[in-house]
C-alpha cells in the first residue's frame, strides 16, 4: 500500500496543477474573447456612426419625409389682472397660433371672440406662481392649445406660441 500512496500522493499534485493551468488558459480565451467582442461593438456603435449610416451606405434609403410650411396666426394682444391677494398683478401675452395651411386659418377666424373669452376666462384665474419657470410657462401653453381645440372644433391648432410674455 504505500507504494499506491506514493503513486496516488505523486499524482495528484501534478493533475491539480494541470486542471489548474487549464482553466486559467480557459478563462484567459474566453475573457479576450469578450474585449474583442466589446471593442467590436464600441467600434461599431461609436466609429461607424451606428446601425443608420451603414444601412444608408449599403445601398437602402430612409424614406424622407416632406415637411410641409407652417401658417401662423397672431391673436390680438390680451392684457388681464391675475387671481392674486393684496396688490394687482398683471399679465400681458401676445399668442400666435400654428396652424396646417391657410384653409385652416379661414376656419378658426369666426371662432376668434370664443377663443379669446376661453382665454380671458383661463388666464384671470392663474396665480403669479403658477407662471413661474419654464415648466409653468409649459404647462400654460399646453392649458391654452387644449382650449383653443375644444372652442374651434373640428378645426385643428397645432400650436400655441408666445411671442411675448409680461407680468407686472
Amino acid at each position: 500500500m504505500t507504494a499506491d500512496a506514493d503513486a496516488a500522493e505523486t499524482g495528484t499534485p501534478e493533475d491539480g496543477a494541470g486542471r489548474s493551468r487549464k482553466k486559467l488558459l480557459i478563462f484567459g480565451l474566453a475573457g479576450l474573447v469578450l474585449l474583442a467582442a466589446i471593442g467590436g461593438g464600441v467600434y461599431y456603435f461609436l466609429l461607424s456612426g451606428g446601425g443608420e449610416e451603414a444601412a444608408v451606405s449599403g445601398g437602402a434609403q430612409r424614406p424622407v419625409s416632406e415637411q410641409r410650411p407652417a401658417v401662423f396666426f397672431d391673436l390680438p394682444e390680451m392684457t388681464v389682472n391675475l387671481s392674486s391677494e393684496g396688490r394687482a398683478t398683471y399679465l400681458r401675452v401676445r399668442i400666435s397660433l400654428e396652424v396646417t395651411n391657410r384653409e385652416m386659418v379661414q376656419r378658426i377666424e369666426p371662432y376668434l371672440p370664443r377663443i379669446l373669452d376661453a382665454f380671458q376666462v383661463y388666464l384671470r384665474e392663474l396665480r403669479p406662481a403658477d407662471l413661474e419657470g419654464s415648466s409653468g410657462l409649459f404647462r400654460l401653453k399646453e392649458e391654452l392649445l387644449r382650449r383653443i381645440n375644444t372652442a374651434v372644433y373640428p378645426a385643428r391648432v397645432e400650436g400655441v406660441l408666445f411671442k411675448e410674455i409680461l407680468v407686472q
